[in-house]
């Protein structure tokens, strides 16, 4: 007897500017606290997959979520964090039902082929910053969209889910 073994769901949590930006010096060029709260909610409970360089912007371990780091510095470590030298590595530790990618732009890029969800927060503004988004690639809808008004000297922005069936591409 064969035992069917669920493959996990990865997906992407990002905010990217109208301009492609997602970090600027190591850090986010926005503050707007309804995306803390919905990253708070998607995450919660779940392993974050992250580069060093986002992991060590956070301001500090989140809590009820584990961190799994990965980097080519073999000597790295970091309280409350799990070291991982690849994506495979980090997928494999993880060992979840729902697997979050956290970012940076380079393990955004190594991971979008696998993702069959991002939960993006849109920032309509351009903003500076060193840090953009890769491409996303073919195959991606829209399934929701929540638009969210410029308040208090914050950008209007839009909470939106795009998915993908990976089983099509096989």
């Amino acid at each position: 007897m064969v035992s069917a073994i669920a493959r996990p769901e990865v997906f992407l949590v990002a905010a990217v500017a109208a301009n492609g930006v997602i970090g600027n010096a190591g850090g986010m060029p926005w503050h707007i606290p309804a995306d803390f709260r919905r990253v708070k909610q998607l995450t919660m409970g779940k392993p974050l997959v992250m580069g060093r360089k986002t992991f060590e912007s956070l301001p500090g371990v989140l809590p009820g979520r584990r961190h799994i780091v990965i980097t080519r510095d073999a000597d790295w470590q970091a309280d409350g964090a799990e070291v991982a030298s690849s994506l495979e590595a980090a997928l494999v530790l993880a060992a979840a039902p729902h697997i979050v990618i956290f970012g940076g732009a380079a393990i955004y890029a190594l991971a979008l082929p696998r993702a069959s969800r991002i939960e993006l927060t849109e920032v309509h503004a351009d903003v500076p910053g060193d840090t953009h988004m890769p491409p996303l690639g073919d195959g991606w809808h829209e399934e929701a969209r929540e638009e969210h008004a410029a308040e208090n000297g914050r950008p209007a922005y839009a909470f939106v889910t795009l998915r993908r069936d990976l089983w099509r591409r096989i």
